[in-house]
């Protein structure tokens, strides 16, 4: 009997060691939050036409370390070719790139709202890309590890305004 439950735990542990792949998400919250931050950003193209800059709201990035946080800017200045910052929506009024007669950002701002950490190397996030109260997006992505990369499994909008 003591045999025939070892035999049945070896095959168990033997299982669950084949589906980890020895990457810990911690490790690459820079790359797995840009990949996140861009599935949103090619969410509804019409909201970044013409657009000036892209404000990251990282401000509760918390796990997120300063290096991974300037690795998440960089990506984005380098692919979209504008002004990319780090700003909350209230920053971004101070700063006067809120346009109060038009009710619009001159830009888009990323936010992320919830993480959740999955099994099996998939990272769950909520998000939005928002340029006016008429024109938002909600979205819902999940990361993956595949093929040595991290990749977008799933984008998908959720609401949009």
């Amino acid at each position: 009997m003591k045999f025939k439950q070892f035999t049945i735990l070896f095959i168990v542990s033997l299982l669950l060691s084949a589906c980890n792949t020895g990457i810990e998400p911690k490790e690459y919250l820079g790359e797995i939050y840009s990949v996140a931050l861009d599935s949103i950003m090619e969410q509804d193209e019409a909201l970044s036409s013409d657009m000036e800059f892209i404000a990251i709201d990282m401000s509760n990035f918390d796990e997120v370390n300063e290096t991974g946080k300037k690795e998440i800017l960089n990506y984005f200045k380098e692919k979209y070719k504008v002004e990319v910052m780090d700003a909350t929506f209230e920053q971004l009024k101070e700063m006067g790139l809120y346009n109060p007669d038009t009710m619009a950002l001159d830009g888009v701002l990323l936010r992320i709202a919830k993480v959740d950490f999955k099994f099996n190397n998939n990272i769950f996030f909520e998000g939005s890309k928002y340029r006016s109260g008429v024109g938002a997006v909600g979205v819902e992505v999940t990361v993956h590890y595949k093929d040595d990369n991290w990749k977008s499994k799933e984008a998908k909008m959720t609401w949009i305004s």
